[in-house]
């Protein structure tokens, strides 16, 4: 037995996919990152970010009807394209959600400097963000049906508040007008809205979370595939309606575009505009809750990551136990929070936003690698298992091509510094990976007998 135990719904699944996606944290900052790249086009950035990841999530909604298990693409792309591949690729997924815990603990403690900020306190941001790691530490440690329901709670608050916003932005026609403006390219150009998407990406990483809840879900096969669907679609409608209230509510001028751009704060900014000081601090305590919530779903999911290498013989065994009590990867736990605090202190002397764009950023570009090689996966294996016919390869294909556009609009043109060295990054912790697999060639045999003998 493995430690882990089964019981959660279909809704708490979902909610760890929503909470890692963090809608309400996502559209306090994401939008204004897009905006200082596509100009008036964020909304046309998070729209094409959409399309990608709807059909990027049909591959995932296939294996997680065939398999399921707490590695997420760590199984799927193994059964798929063998251990090598496997071990790559819950490799890098890895390195995604410990970055997106060590973003979100810094975005946990900007969203809480400019809540007190409006309330006239000042305090350095990486209090707030250590505050809230220790929490995110002890919540993760419980049992996860705890950690589910909070998330779902603060998510759904801070949703409603958000949409409370939008209608009163929208009534009142935003700064200038209405228009379909913000769903064209604009003066930005098209290259520049695909190297904004990123942001949009960003937003919607960590759809596939529920995947790794795979070993703890009733009925995962029918759940967690339900689960992946209702949360893209419903955060992707979420975002086109909230960056259009942005874009608009700042106004489509070159004034109204700066000052969107230069936010660090939209949502408050609009609600102090539109509503007044006392909303802007409900938005913001509402974004911090987000995040919040959103830090708690990565540290969840890259535990059980961690959890499923550990089993298989990475590293030490040790990272695959799980608590006797609240049945957690609580070693595994503790490797993917003592990372993300590190990243946290390492760059104190940044802006709290400066922190979370960054390790987002790193995270994202690492995540779209892993969602490339799940598509060729889910060609290969459903193919050679008649699972597939016609026009679904379509699918994965299409998906393939705007995800390796993505990608490459990241990296050429050379964005500016520091965004110039991510991608390199990135490449330094996959030829790790590589090192590992090559190099302990016992592991990769290890994990071929687990993926031959299990039944998932």
């Amino acid at each position: 037995m493995n430690g882990l135990r089964r019981g959660l719904g279909i809704w708490e699944t979902a909610a760890l996919s929503i909470a890692i996606m963090a809608p309400t944290a996502a559209m306090a900052l994401n939008g204004s990152l897009a905006a200082s790249i596509a100009g008036t086009a964020v909304p046309l950035s998070f729209l094409g970010a959409l399309v990608t990841i709807a059909l990027v999530s049909y591959s995932f909604i296939e294996f997680s009807r065939q398999y399921a298990h707490a590695g997420s693409v760590y199984a799927f792309n193994g059964m798929a394209l063998g251990a090598r591949f496997g071990f790559l690729s819950g490799w890098a997924l890895l390195f995604t959600y410990v970055a997106f815990t060590g973003a979100s603990m810094a975005e946990v403690g900007a969203f809480f400097q400019t809540f007190l900020g409006l309330l006239g306190v000042q305090v350095p941001w990486i209090i707030p963000a250590v505050v809230a790691g220790a929490l995110i530490w002890w919540l993760a440690f419980r049992e996860i049906r705890l950690s589910t329901r909070v998330t779902m709670v603060f998510e759904g608050i801070s949703i409603l508040l958000i949409l409370v916003l939008a209608a009163v932005i929208l009534g009142r026609g935003g700064a200038h007008g209405l228009s379909l403006q913000p769903f064209s390219v604009g003066k930005a150009g098209f290259s520049a809205v695909a190297l904004a998407s990123v942001f949009a990406f960003l937003s919607f990483a960590g759809f596939e979370g529920a995947a790794t809840l795979g070993e703890e879900t009733s009925n995962p096969k029918r759940s967690i595939p339900r689960a992946i669907a209702s949360a893209v679609f419903f955060t992707g409608a979420f975002y086109l309606v909230i960056s259009y209230t942005q874009s608009e509510g700042f106004g489509l001028t070159g004034a109204g575009v700066k000052a969107f751009a230069s936010s660090t704060a939209p949502l408050g900014d609009l609600a102090r505009t539109y509503i007044g000081a006392t909303m802007a601090a409900v938005i913001m305590f509402g974004a911090t809750i987000s995040a919040f919530s959103s830090a708690l779903g990565t540290a969840s999911a890259g535990s059980r990551i961690l959890f499923a290498l550990g089993r298989d013989g990475f590293i030490s065994p040790s990272l695959g136990k799980a608590h006797p009590k609240h049945a957690s990867p609580y070693v595994a736990l503790a490797a993917v929070m003592v990372i993300a605090f590190v990243c946290n202190i390492v760059l104190i002397s940044q802006i709290g936003t400066n922190v979370f764009g960054w390790l987002g950023t790193i995270g994202v570009l690492s995540l779209l690698l892993v969602y490339l090689v799940t598509q060729v996966s889910a060609i290969k294996l459903f193919s050679s298992i008649g699972r597939w016919k016609g026009l679904q390869f379509a699918i994965p294909i299409v998906a393939i091509v705007l995800l390796a556009y993505t990608l490459w609009a990241n990296v050429y043109p050379v964005p500016a510094a520091p965004f110039n060295y991510f991608p390199y990054v990135v490449l330094v912790w996959i030829v790790i990976g590589l090192i590992v697999v090559f190099a302990s060639p016992s592991l990769t045999r290890t994990i071929g007998e687990q993926f031959t003998k299990e039944k998932f």
